[in-house]
C-alpha cells in the first residue's frame, strides 16, 4: 500500500475501490510518508511503535495530505496524532480526540506531546466520544479511529450517536479509517471487554448505519496466526488487526 500517486482516472485501474475514497477534486501531492517517520525529532517509544503499526503503510492508506483537517478519535497519548499532524503540515489541522475521564496518565503524556513542535497544528480535543469535536468544527477531510473503538463497547457510549458525530463532522466525500484488533468472526460484542478485540462485521455493520459507505480494506496488520481466542496484552505473536475504510457520500 506504500507511495499511491493519483494522477487521474488513468491512475486507478486495478485500484478502483480505493479510488472511490476521494472526491474528484485537486489534492495535495502525497508526503513522503517515510521521511516523516525518519524525522530526527522523533521518540524511540514512537518508532517502536511504527514497527507494530505499519505505520507508513497506515499513513498512505489513510491518504493524509497536507492542508488537511483531520480528526483522530481516541487519540490516548497521542502517537497517531502527531503523525497525521507531521503529514498534514503544512496549513493541515488535527484535532487528537480524547474523553476528559480517560486515563490520567494517557491524558498526561498526551498533554506533554503537545508541547513540542511537532503538534504545532494539533488540537487537544478534550470530549466524549459522543460530541467528538468543537462546536462549528465541520467538513472535515479525514477522520481516523485507531485501535480503541473496541473500547466504547464496554464504555457508556452510545455508538450509534458516536457515529453519527463522526458522520456529520466530514464533508461530503470524507474518508474514515478504523484499524482495531480482530476478535473471530461472530463473536459477540461483549469480547470488546473481555479480549479487547472486536469482530469486524460488527463495526461495518455499526459504522454503515450511520450512513457511510464501506469503499476499502488492507491486508498489512493481519496475521492468520492468530488465534483470536485470548487479550491482546502481552502477546508474543503480532495480533490480527483489521483496517478498513468508509467514505461519506456526496
Amino acid at each position: 500500500m506504500r507511495g499511491f500517486v493519483w494522477t487521474g482516472l488513468g491512475a486507478c485501474a486495478g485500484v478502483a475501490l480505493l479510488c472511490q475514497a476521494w472526491p474528484a477534486r485537486a489534492q495535495a501531492p502525497a508526503p513522503d510518508y517515510a521521511a516523516i517517520l525518519a524525522a530526527p525529532d522523533r521518540t524511540d517509544a514512537d518508532r517502536k511503535n511504527d514497527d507494530r503499526r505499519h505505520a507508513a503503510e497506515l499513513l498512505a492508506f489513510t491518504g493524509v495530505r497536507p492542508g488537511m483537517k483531520v480528526l483522530d478519535m481516541g487519540a490516548d497519548a497521542g502517537y497517531s496524532t502527531e503523525l497525521l499532524a507531521r503529514a498534514a503540515a503544512p496549513n493541515g489541522t488535527v484535532y487528537g480526540q480524547n474523553p476528559p475521564d480517560n486515563m490520567p496518565r494517557a491524558l498526561a503524556a498526551f498533554e506533554a506531546r503537545m508541547k513540542t513542535p511537532a503538534m504545532k497544528d494539533a488540537i487537544d480535543d478534550r470530549r466524549g466520544f459522543e460530541e467528538p469535536v468543537p462546536p462549528g468544527v465541520h467538513d472535515l477531510d479525514l477522520v481516523t479511529f485507531f485501535f480503541a473503538y473496541h473500547d466504547t463497547t464496554y464504555m457508556p457510549v452510545d455508538r450509534a450517536k458516536m457515529d453519527k458525530a463522526m458522520f456529520d463532522a466530514l464533508k461530503p466525500g470524507g474518508i474514515l479509517v478504523v484499524a482495531d484488533y480482530a476478535a473471530l468472526p461472530g463473536a459477540p460484542v461483549t469480547t470488546g471487554k473481555q479480549f479487547h478485540r472486536l469482530d469486524e462485521n460488527i463495526e461495518k455493520r455499526e459504522i454503515e448505519a450511520a450512513g457511510f459507505k464501506f469503499v476499502g480494506e488492507a491486508n498489512f496488520l493481519r496475521n492468520p496466526a492468530d488465534t483470536h481466542d485470548f487479550i491482546i496484552f502481552g502477546s508474543k505473536i503480532p495480533i490480527d488487526s483489521f483496517v478498513i475504510k468508509f467514505q461519506k457520500p456526496g
